[in-house]
C-alpha cells in the first residue's frame, strides 16, 4: 500500500505548488503573513513525520513537548505547536494500529485507561472552570490514545533501535544539559524542572544503557553520563527526584543481586559530593546549609512548618481541605477550588496560566481533589497494574541477574516516576514532558514485561526476549 501511495508523489506535488501559485496570485497578503507562513511550515513539518511515522513521530513529538518546557528558542511556538502533534500522532497512530495485523491490539489496561478518560470527562462538567476541565480532560485522551497506538507501532517488531535510540538521546540531552549549566545557561528555569528530568527520564535510561553496553569504550561514556546525572542532581537539589534515584539504584542492585554495586555507588556518590565540595572551598559553608537547610528541611521556602516535609505540609493541608468539600466527584479534572480568586482568573487553550491552579505537592493528592473517592477509582486501577508490570520485569532480573530485556528501562522510568510524582504535580498534566515520557513508557511496559518465569527458556520467544537470546548466545561463545 506505501509502495502504491509513492507513486502518487509527482503528481500531488505538482498538484500542490499549482495551487500554491494560484493562493499566490489571488490572496498575495496570505504568503506576507508570518502566522499563515508559519502555518505552512507546521503542516510540512507534521506531513513529513507522518511519512516515517513509526521512526520519527514520536522523538518529533517528544521534542516539542520538551522544547516548550524549556527556554530553548521556539519554547513559545512550541507551547501550541506541542498539541497539534500529539492529536495527529493520535489519530494517525489509532489509524496504523487497527490497519495493521497484530497479535495483540487492547488488553484490560486500555480498557481501564479509556474509564479513567470517561471518569475525567465526568468529573469535568462539575468544574467550577469547565471549559479548563474538559480540555484538560481531552489532552489526557489524546495522550492515552497516542500512547496506546502510535508509541507502541513505533516500537512493535523495532525494540533494539528503539531502545537504543533512546539511550542514546538521553545521553546527549545529559552532555547538552551539563554544557550549558557550565556555560551559565539555565534552560529549565525551575530546579524542580531540571530534577525532573534527570530524576525521571534520564537516570532509568542511561543506568540501564551503562548496565547493557556492549564494548568497553560504549560503558565508559555511559558511566560519564550517569555521573553527570548526579552533579546535575547534585545542583537541582530536587529531593524528590534525589530520593526516586537512590530506591531506584537500590532496587537494581537487589534485583541483579549485585550487592557490590551498591557499595560502588555509595562510593561514588560520596566520591562525588567530595569533589563538588572541593572544587569551590569557599562554598563549602554554603554546601553544608544547602544540604541540611534545603535538602532535609527547605527552611527558606517555608519557614512555618519546620521538618522534612515542611515544603510539603502547607499544599497538602489545603488539598485535603478540598478533598473533604468535595469528596465524592472532585473540583474537576485538571481544575482546584481556588474560591473567589478563581474569578477574573485567565484562560487559555494551550497552557495553564499562572494563577488558574494552585500546587499540590503531590499527583496523588491532585488527582485526589480532581476526581473525588469515585473518580480516582480507574487511575488508582491503573496504578495498581504498572506496579505489578514493574515488579515483574524486576523478578525477572533477580531469576536472571540480568537487566537483558527491553521491558527493564521502560519498569525504571515507571519506578522513578511513581516514586517522584508522590512529590510532584506532573502525572495527570498532559503538557509536561515528563507526563508524556512517562505514559509512553508505562504502556510499551505493559507490552513487553515478562508474564511468566518460563519465558526465560521458551522455545517461542517474544521480540522483546530476542535481546536476551542474543545476550545468552554471546556469552555462551
Amino acid at each position: 500500500m506505501r509502495q502504491d501511495f509513492r507513486f502518487l508523489i509527482i503528481p500531488l506535488v505538482a498538484l500542490g505548488t499549482a495551487c500554491l501559485l494560484f493562493a499566490a496570485e489571488q490572496r498575495p497578503g496570505y504568503f506576507a503573513s508570518s502566522t499563515y507562513m508559519g502555518a505552512i511550515l507546521v503542516a510540512e513539518v507534521v506531513l513529513a513525520c507522518l511519512w516515517r511515522f513509526e521512526t520519527v513521530f514520536f522523538p518529533v513529538t517528544l521534542g516539542c513537548f520538551f522544547v516548550a518546557g524549556t527556554g530553548l528558542p521556539l519554547s513559545g511556538q512550541s507551547v501550541t505547536l506541542r498539541w497539534v502533534f500529539l492529536f495527529v500522532g493520535a489519530a494517525a497512530g489509532f489509524s496504523v494500529w487497527m490497519r495493521d495485523s497484530r497479535e495483540r491490539h487492547f488488553g484490560a489496561f486500555h480498557l481501564i485507561a479509556l474509564f479513567a478518560v470517561l471518569a475525567a470527562a465526568a468529573s469535568a462538567t462539575g468544574s467550577s472552570t469547565p471549559e479548563t476541565a474538559v480540555l484538560k480532560a481531552g489532552s489526557i485522551f489524546l495522550l492515552f490514545l497516542y500512547a496506546s497506538t502510535g508509541v507502541r507501532a513505533a516500537v512493535a517488531g523495532r525494540e533494539k533501535s528503539f531502545v537504543s535510540g533512546l539511550v542514546l538521546g538521553c545521553e546527549a540531552l545529559v552532555f547538552f544539559i551539563s554544557a550549558s549549566y557550565l556555560a551559565g545557561f539555565n534552560m529549565f528555569g525551575n530546579p524542580n524542572n531540571l530534577g525532573s528530568f534527570v530524576g525521571v527520564i534520564a537516570t532509568p535510561i542511561v543506568l540501564w544503557g551503562a548496565l547493557t553496553a556492549e564494548s568497553r569504550v560504549q560503558r565508559q561514556h555511559r558511566y560519564l553520563a550517569l555521573g553527570l546525572c548526579g552533579v546535575l542532581l547534585y545542583v537541582s537539589v530536587c529531593r524528590a527526584a534525589i530520593i526516586a534515584d537512590l530506591i531506584l539504584i537500590f532496587a537494581v542492585t537487589i534485583a541483579m543481586r549485585r550487592p557490590r554495586m551498591l557499595v560502588r555507588a555509595i562510593f561514588a556518590g560520596a566520591l562525588l559530593f567530595e569533589v563538588m565540595a572541593m572544587a569551590s572551598p569557599s562554598h563549602l559553608h554554603q554546601v553544608a546549609d544547602t544540604l541540611s537547610g534545603k535538602f532535609i528541611y527547605k527552611v527558606e521556602r517555608n519557614p512555618a512548618h519546620p521538618g522534612i516535609l515542611g515544603s510539603r505540609l502547607s499544599p497538602w493541608d489545603d488539598t485535603v481541605s478540598a478533598v473533604k468539600r468535595h469528596p465524592w466527584f472532585g473540583t474537576g479534572f485538571g481544575t482546584s477550588d481556588l474560591g473567589e480568586v478563581s474569578f477574573g482568573v485567565q484562560q487559555s487553550s494551550t497552557s495553564t496560566l499562572d494563577g488558574s491552579n494552585r500546587e499540590h505537592g503531590s499527583s496523588y493528592l491532585a488527582l485526589a481533589e480532581y476526581m473525588g473517592i469515585l473518580g480516582i477509582l480507574p487511575f488508582l486501577v491503573l496504578l495498581f497494574l504498572l506496579v505489578r508490570a514493574s515488579l515483574r520485569s524486576l523478578s525477572w532480573m533477580r531469576k536472571t541477574r540480568s537487566p537483558l530485556h527491553y521491558a527493564v528501562p521502560f519498569a525504571l522510568v515507571t519506578i522513578a516516576g511513581l516514586i517522584h510524582a508522590g512529590f510532584e504535580d506532573w502525572l495527570v498534566a498532559p503538557g509536561s514532558y515528563v507526563c508524556v515520557f512517562f505514559w509512553a513508557c508505562a504502556f510499551l511496559l505493559i507490552d513487553l514485561a515478562p508474564r511468566k518465569s518460563r519465558e526465560v527458556r521458551g522455545a517461542a520467544r517474544p521480540p522483546a526476549l530476542a535481546f536476551v537470546s542474543g545476550a545468552t548466545a554471546t556469552a555462551a561463545d
